[in-house]
């Protein structure tokens, strides 16, 4: 079968309070992800700013923007010079009083290909998301671009098997998270090290159980707790990304900065697919109660 090699670019960084220098960062990363040759370039959740969901404060609202907007305008003029396809994520501002956490496409011809918005909302200490975002309304429909069809979904999006099957239902080529998370450093090794691993299966199996390749981008360090409540979060960095049968393509370090790229053989979830025909073999006659929060 034809080679359909997809130079992916991963860029994992730490953030701070200087939103000018979390941007810099940002596209500095996107120009040594191209230098490396990527054409499909991926970047962490909420790349601007600081992760701001671990406090409820009305005036971190002022961090949203438009989608067209400053950001995008930037992004979409990086895609077109460097001739790659950006996925990156902002705090988009609807309407006064309406907020998304979004991710974006941009072509590699500078146009906007399309956005998602987030469709499951955390609310958990120090992940206040229900906060800031109004849950998605867009749906699971992939975004299509000259690299391929996108099934681009967000962070808490990653631990539904549901989001990732419709999204390969709809044709996706590849699954996309970008993502922020980490420990609370009051938790003993072991119970990190559990939860890394429990994020990374749950990924691995989506890749596995709809045959197309994904790739999480998360970012990396410490970030304190305005509040005081907590000792902050650290982010344990990890972006990966996996083959059509969950297998390590590229696995990020757990601490450092890193901007790596590693080529992505779309054309083998066509054969893998015909090994493991998982979607030919669904039972939709006997799904119907999926659409019911619990049987009871």
């Amino acid at each position: 079968m034809t080679e359909k090699n997809i130079k992916v670019g991963i860029v994992q960084h730490s953030n701070s309070r200087d939103l000018v220098n979390n941007f810099a960062k940002t596209c500095d990363g996107i120009r040594e992800a191209a230098s490396k040759g990527a054409k499909l370039i991926v970047l962490q959740e909420l790349h601007r700013s600081l992760y701001f969901c671990q406090t409820e404060d009305t005036e971190l609202f002022d961090l949203a923007e438009t989608i067209p907007g400053p950001s995008t305008d930037s992004l979409s003029a990086l895609a077109k010079e460097l001739n790659v396809v950006i996925v990156a994520s902002l705090f988009e501002k609807r309407a006064t009083g309406l907020y998304h956490n979004t991710a974006v496409v941009l072509e590699s011809d500078g146009t906007i290909a399309g956005k998602y918005r987030k469709m499951h909302i955390p609310d958990d200490p120090g992940f206040y998301e229900k906060f800031y975002f109004t849950p998605g309304d867009m749906g699971f429909t992939p975004i299509q671009t000259s690299v391929g069809k996108l099934g681009v979904l967000v962070c808490w999006d990653q631990w539904f098997p549901e989001g990732a099957r419709l999204m390969a239902m709809a044709g996706a080529e590849f699954l996309i998270y970008p993502t922020a998370i980490g420990w609370d450093p009051r938790d003993d090794k072991a119970e990190q090290i559990r939860q890394r691993d429990a994020w990374i299966i749950a990924q691995r199996a989506h890749a596995v159980s709809n045959g197309v390749p994904v790739i999480s981008v998360n970012r990396v360090g410490h970030e304190s707790d305005p509040s005081g409540q907590s000792e902050g979060i650290q982010f344990w960095g990890n972006s990966f990304v996996t083959g059509p049968q969950g297998e390590m393509l590229l696995h990020a370090s757990e601490e450092a900065e890193e901007v790596s790229v590693v080529d992505v053989d779309i054309a083998r979830s066509e054969s893998v697919r015909r090994i493991w025909p998982y979607l030919r073999d669904r039972r939709i006659d006997h799904y119907q109660d999926l659409c019911k929060i619990y049987r009871d």
